[in-house]
């Protein structure tokens, strides 16, 4: 069930006496997130559907929500609470680019070196996404960055690469 829900934020600290909540929400594009009907909040490990009455952007990926039937002591105890969505409404990326869950298990195949491995997972380093790709057990460490990536062949499940010369090489000696 956790696989069919992306992260969007966190509420970060009541806001005003309505019971109001400051969110922040972890994403490159807040301008698609103005208008939400709805979020699941994690409570205890399930994801529970909220309604949101109100929401207002505050800038830098700030909003106030104002979900309905929360009040001002619900709302204190919704602090700290992790903010999902469906993975269906996530917006469409153009071209190349694409959510790192959706290439997880692909074939890495770079332009020099042919298939290298499978995607395995991402890490986030200093705000800098590294693709893991397992190559018979090695770990490869690729910066995801799209000046490496050539292509994305959802069809044939292929994340094409133009890896920075030798860095493969650095793992596979």
């Amino acid at each position: 069930m956790e696989s069919e829900f992306f992260y969007l934020g966190t509420l970060t600290k009541p806001f005003g006496l309505k019971g109001g909540l400051c969110a922040f929400f972890d994403t490159d594009h807040p301008e698609n997130y103005h208008n939400l009907a709805a979020v699941f909040l994690d409570l205890d490990g399930e994801k529970i559907p909220y309604t949101i009455e109100s929401i207002t952007c505050r800038g830098n990926n700030q909003f106030i929500l104002q979900f309905e039937g929360v009040g001002v002591n619900e709302a204190r105890e919704l602090v700290g609470v992790e903010l999902y969505l469906p993975l269906s409404d996530l917006p469409k990326l153009p071209d190349n680019r694409f959510y790192f869950h959706e290439v997880i298990g692909f074939t890495v195949t770079d332009a020099a070196k042919g298939d290298i491995g499978t995607c395995r997972e991402f890490l986030e380093v200093s705000n800098n996404p590294i693709m893991v790709v397992d190559h018979d057990g090695t770990d490869i460490l690729i910066p995801a960055n799209h000046q490496f990536i050539a292509r994305v062949d959802r069809d044939n499940k292929t994340l094409h690469i133009n890896a920075p010369e030798g860095l493969i090489d650095v793992y596979l000696s």
